[in-house]
């Protein structure tokens, strides 16, 4: 299973772990110094829902959190 959304299209993005060592300056300190940076992934809430296709067809669909809450499936009872 992919992990992107099949209505909007929504996928993993990419960012940092960044790792700071030391005291702020506004505490008294000398600054913050960045000791390290890797990368990480920011995965999207995707749910396995059964939804209903326009010839009243029963289907199961991943979809993320979003697209359910905004109404853009029809849940299959």
């Amino acid at each position: 299973m992919s992990r992107v959304c099949e209505i909007c299209g929504k996928g993993p993005s990419v960012g940092n772990v960044v790792v700071r060592k030391g005291s702020p300056k506004y505490k008294g300190g000398i600054g913050l110094h960045t000791t390290g940076i890797t990368k990480r992934r920011f995965l999207p809430n995707l749910q396995s829902v059964r939804t209903v296709d326009a010839n009243g067809n029963t289907k199961r669909m991943t979809v993320c959190t979003r697209c359910i809450k905004n109404g853009k499936v029809a849940k299959a009872k």
